[in-house]
């Protein structure tokens, strides 16, 4: 957090300095970067992304979904309908961070790809696989 005085009063606060701290802050959480997956394909109902989040209680997913919400990542709809009915969905801004994860998901993969050979004793990845460009 960076935070300063002028002339005795407080300045405001700001936590991020560069654009992906302000990310990392959205996506924080171990269910986080889960819930967007599940959200990407379709919108889904509570119980529904529950069922696809094994290990995942009630009150966390509630609370993360609370919060990508009021970062505007994703939208809860609610219809006036007996019983009632709640599906959450990404926004236009969720469909870009979705995005930009799947991008840091291929990275990672390759990184763990890398690594395996070079722990397990191959060394450098060969000339042209998929390691090549890194």
């Amino acid at each position: 957090m960076v935070s300063w005085k002028w002339e005795g009063w407080d300045v405001v606060e700001q936590s991020h300095v560069c654009g992906v701290g302000a990310a990392v802050d959205v996506i924080e959480g171990k269910w986080k970067t889960f819930i967007l997956w599940v959200l990407a394909e379709r919108p889904r109902r509570f119980g529904e992304a529950r069922r696809l989040l094994p290990g995942i209680s009630e009150k966390v997913l509630t609370q993360q979904l609370r919060e990508l919400e009021t970062d505007g990542v994703v939208h809860r709809e609610v219809y006036d309908e007996v019983p009632p009915r709640v599906e959450y969905s990404l926004t236009s801004k969720g469909v870009l961070l979705y995005e930009a994860l799947e991008v840091l998901d291929t990275w990672g993969r390759q990184h763990l790809e890398m690594r395996s050979m070079v722990i397990g004793g191959l060394g450098a990845p060969l000339p042209g696989s998929s390691l090549d460009s890194i």
